[in-house]
């Protein structure tokens, strides 16, 4: 695939609506994904260095990260709000997804509330497996939003979920 239609395709994720602070973590985790198909993920991640270095070969490293900077950035500024376009629009990618997040960090506070506050109340009552993979869901969305569980925690929640779970041990015959 050429760099162009991987470029078209991340216009096309991104533009279907415009970055708000209900959808960043969602418009962050797909501009991470296909930033990493294009190899140009290191521009969220890595500053751009303060001044060309003088040797050849770290020219030309600079000189495509800048390059991919800018591809970036545009992209980037192309799908915000007007407001947030100008808070943004001098800064480099890096020091943008540092900004946003600064932003909207709150209210990813608020959704991992209200998702661990959710997975705490869960109770089983009815079938086991629905219930299972809703909880799985409820841990996976709060890894999603920065908050992960190890898995040894999460099928404790589970077990902890049954309201009666010793009452099951006890049905099961023993040999």
């Amino acid at each position: 695939m050429t760099s162009n239609a991987s470029i078209n395709i991340l216009k096309a994720i991104i533009e279907k609506e415009k970055l708000s602070e209900t959808n960043f973590l969602d418009r962050h985790q797909n501009l991470r994904i296909v930033l990493k198909h294009e190899k140009k993920l290191y521009v969220l991640d890595e500053p751009l260095p303060e001044a060309e270095p003088p040797a050849r070969d770290q020219s030309d490293a600079y000189s495509k990260h800048l390059n991919d900077v800018v591809q970036v950035s545009c992209i980037m500024l192309a799908t915000i709000n007007f407001e947030l376009e100008n808070q943004l629009e001098n800064m480099t990618t890096f020091d943008m997804i540092k900004h946003v997040k600064t932003l909207y960090e709150e209210q990813a506070r608020h959704e991992r509330f209200d998702v661990s506050k959710a997975l705490s109340k869960l109770i089983c009552w009815k079938e086991v497996g629905p219930h299972v993979l809703k909880m799985i869901g409820y841990v996976e969305n709060l890894e999603r939003l920065g908050l992960p569980f190890k898995w040894e925690l999460t099928i404790y929640l589970i077990l902890q979920s049954f309201p009666n779970l010793q009452s099951l041990f006890l049905e099961f015959p023993h040999e």
